[in-house]
């Protein structure tokens, strides 16, 4: 039987969302298997600081995804920083967009869809170019979607459909750049505490929510280790175009 690994040390990666949260355990994780890791986001004094606890494996990017020209200027940084094409791309920047459908304003729900989905859309479609022009042969993009994109989750909406939204985008660019070599996949997390909903279960309806779990518990951001690694890495070489929900079983 051949052997697998979880090896990262010729991966060069960028994560977007690095500045905090899941974004920040990623940075660290990719690291610690090896891989080169580009650490985007808008809050730059975090991202330097996140830089500077990971070491020489680690560089800095500001980037707004919601913007093409800051994310073609993260790849540029990123390839500079290590003098190598980025083959391995992780697009996990995302906001909450909360509210109820019939009192969310428009702009946030602009908002929400403009970083949640164009932001991941156009950071795969950046990373997916330069793999194919620069002969990237293994290259990985895993798009971080959510349960949301199935459940139906009031006071959400926005949230809910940007998700869904990544879950159809990465299927379809899996199957557009299956022949190129470039595995896409998806990961759907249950509810983790994060900055983004901290605030929300240590309120009574959030700890009712938990209560209503079948294990009566949040996951904890080391659930995701082991399938973003697998993700990422040559062992993964015939899963594309996948949805991967990781929930605790929050969803059952």
């Amino acid at each position: 039987m051949a052997g697998f690994s979880f090896d990262l040390s010729a991966r060069t990666a960028l994560v977007t969302g690095a500045s905090s949260g899941l974004g920040t355990r990623f940075g660290r994780i990719l690291s610690a298997s090896g891989a080169r890791v580009a650490l985007g986001a808008r809050r730059a004094d975090r991202l330097a600081a996140l830089a500077g606890e990971i070491g020489p494996a680690a560089a800095a990017v500001q980037m707004d995804v919601a913007r093409e020209a800051d994310i073609i200027a993260g790849f540029d940084a990123a390839e500079a920083a290590f003098g190598s094409p980025v083959d391995t791309v992780i697009a996990n920047a995302g906001v909450d967009g909360a509210g109820m459908a019939t009192t969310i304003c428009e702009e946030e729900i602009e908002q929400t869809l403009a970083i949640n989905l164009k932001g991941a859309i156009l950071t795969a479609r950046e990373g997916a170019r330069r793999m194919m022009s620069q002969g990237v042969s293994k290259g990985r993009i895993v798009l971080i979607a959510s349960i949301t994109a199935f459940e139906a989750s009031p006071g959400l909406v926005a949230y809910a459909a940007s998700k869904a939204g990544v879950v159809q985008a990465g299927r379809t660019m899996a199957r557009e750049w299956a022949r190129a070599g470039i595995n896409v996949n998806t990961v759907s997390p249950g509810y983790i505490r994060t900055a983004i909903n901290d605030a929300w279960f240590d309120t009574e309806p959030g700890q009712k929510q938990i209560a209503r779990f079948p294990k009566r518990r949040l996951m904890g951001e080391e659930g995701l280790d082991a399938m973003i690694l697998f993700l990422c890495s040559d062992a993964s070489e015939f899963v594309t175009g996948t949805d991967f929900v990781l929930d605790d079983g929050q969803t059952l």
